[in-house]
């Protein structure tokens, strides 16, 4: 019997429950409930050892990405006003962390909106290699799969789901 790390017994029904066990899912239903939810979440967050921390926002368009962005620098403090970077592609707020409850000190929140790239090399004229490299860096990154070869693994992936009745599913992985 071939025995795997995950599981000593070699079964592969223990590998899917230990995948599973790691996703969270969450439904709110109104902006409000998405700010306290991205808080919440930012909150949990800490800078990693020698790379940024990239957290992937993927869903349909309309499903809340940038809406979550927006709460996610809001919780940081960010006091300027926080727009989609669609056609920017990047956005950098610095951010002070003065008054934070947050155990955070992350010195920059970069927000990236991959829907108009196709490809590894188009994340290049952004400065992506060193903004990845900056463990002061949290970077908030939409559209992940359009730039997927080019990606690290995250710390979080976020999946947006809009309901039937106009709520969001967050489904964390």
């Amino acid at each position: 019997m071939k025995h795997n790390a995950l599981d000593p017994r070699g079964t592969s029904a223990f590998n899917v429950v230990a995948v599973q066990s790691f996703l969270m899912e969450k439904a709110v239903h109104t902006l409000e409930e998405l700010g306290a939810e991205a808080a919440r979440f930012v909150a949990t967050l800490a800078p990693r050892d020698g790379s940024a921390t990239l957290v992937t926002l993927s869903g349909e368009l309309g499903a809340g990405k940038t809406a979550f962005a927006q709460a996610v620098a809001q919780a940081l403090g960010v006091e300027e006003t926080v727009t989609s970077p669609t056609f920017v592609l990047e956005k950098i707020y610095t951010l002070s962390n003065v008054g934070l409850t947050m155990s955070n000190t992350f010195a920059r929140l970069v927000h990236i909106d991959a829907y108009r790239l196709e490809k590894r090399a188009d994340l290049s004229p952004l400065g992506f290699d060193e903004i990845i490299k900056d463990s002061g860096n949290l970077v908030l990154l939409e559209w992940p799969e359009r730039v997927q070869d080019a990606l690290p693994i995250p710390t979080a992936r976020i999946t947006f789901t809009i309901q039937p009745d106009g709520s969001r599913t967050l489904a964390y992985a």
